[in-house]
């Protein structure tokens, strides 16, 4: 197999969200989404996404937390009600990743996208649209 072809058949499986309070974490992310928490699996609390990739919420409560960027990829006739609920929730979302345009979304790549910080502080965006790379 060459590595072109290799390249292909490596996908991400999950990957742990650092968390002072994984139920928290993980139920603020979920029900943002609108998706649903696992089951506990040892010390991870799981969020499964639609494309095979969970996001395992792991307690860390003596450190701090490092924050971290995720993104989702998100379907356009959603993007409104994760809107809703952010507000809702009273959750500030911002048009850009540093958090400088307050109630506003942005419109990259023929989409609309939009960033928020949950209870840990990392950073987290809604798209719908990916990102044309050069």
């Amino acid at each position: 197999m060459s590595d072109a072809q290799h390249t292909h058949t490596v996908q991400l499986d999950h990957t742990a969200v650092y968390a002072s309070d994984r139920r928290l974490s993980a139920e603020f992310l979920a029900a943002i989404l609108g998706l649903p928490v696992g089951a506990p699996f040892g010390p991870f609390l799981p969020v499964d996404l639609g494309n095979g990739v969970t996001l395992d919420f792991y307690e860390m409560r003596d450190e701090p937390i490092q924050a971290q960027h995720y993104a989702f990829l998100v379907p356009d006739e959603q993007f409104d009600l994760m809107i809703a609920r952010l507000e809702a929730a009273g959750v500030t979302y911002y048009a850009d990743p540093s958090h400088t345009e307050p109630g506003a979304i942005n419109r990259l790549f023929g989409g609309r996208g939009a960033y928020f910080d949950d209870p840990d502080g990392h950073n987290m965006e809604i798209m719908t649209r990916p990102y044309a790379r050069p």
